[in-house]
């Protein structure tokens, strides 16, 4: 998956904050107070994150609802690994983000991996926060 334009992450925000399936009147409002937009221009954002994998959606009516199709934290982690993955030195890359990091980043940081090594072979399973 590429990495959302600045509409497009806009609206993957509200999408994401929302509590259940939304609109794109829904959306739409939401964007309202900060970037008034037509209704066919968040319908037509909504519709191109929908054929990108962004979104699902359901038939509601005339309209449809949306979805993310991948939540935050998971599309956050992707944007991680591609800049990983441009790295020259991965290992040296990684120590200057551990090193960066403040002591409950790094607490966290250290339960993952302890996480990661006792579940490995168990694909199946989806990393929980603590």
């Amino acid at each position: 998956m590429e990495q959302l334009g600045d509409l497009e992450a806009e609206i993957m925000d509200r999408v994401w904050s929302a509590r259940g399936p939304v609109a794109v009147r829904d959306v739409r409002a939401l964007l309202a107070p900060t970037r008034p937009l037509a209704y066919t221009t968040v319908m037509t954002v909504m519709d191109r994150l929908f054929h990108k994998g962004w979104l699902t959606r359901e038939r509601a009516g005339r309209s449809y609802r949306y979805q993310p199709a991948l939540g935050r934290s998971a599309y956050t982690a992707q944007l991680m690994r591609s800049v990983l993955s441009g790295a020259d030195n991965r290992g040296l890359t990684l120590l200057h983000f551990v090193h960066a990091m403040d002591a409950a980043e790094y607490e966290t940081l250290r339960e993952a991996v302890q996480w990661h090594s006792s579940s490995r072979g168990r694909d199946d399973e989806e990393p929980t926060p603590s």
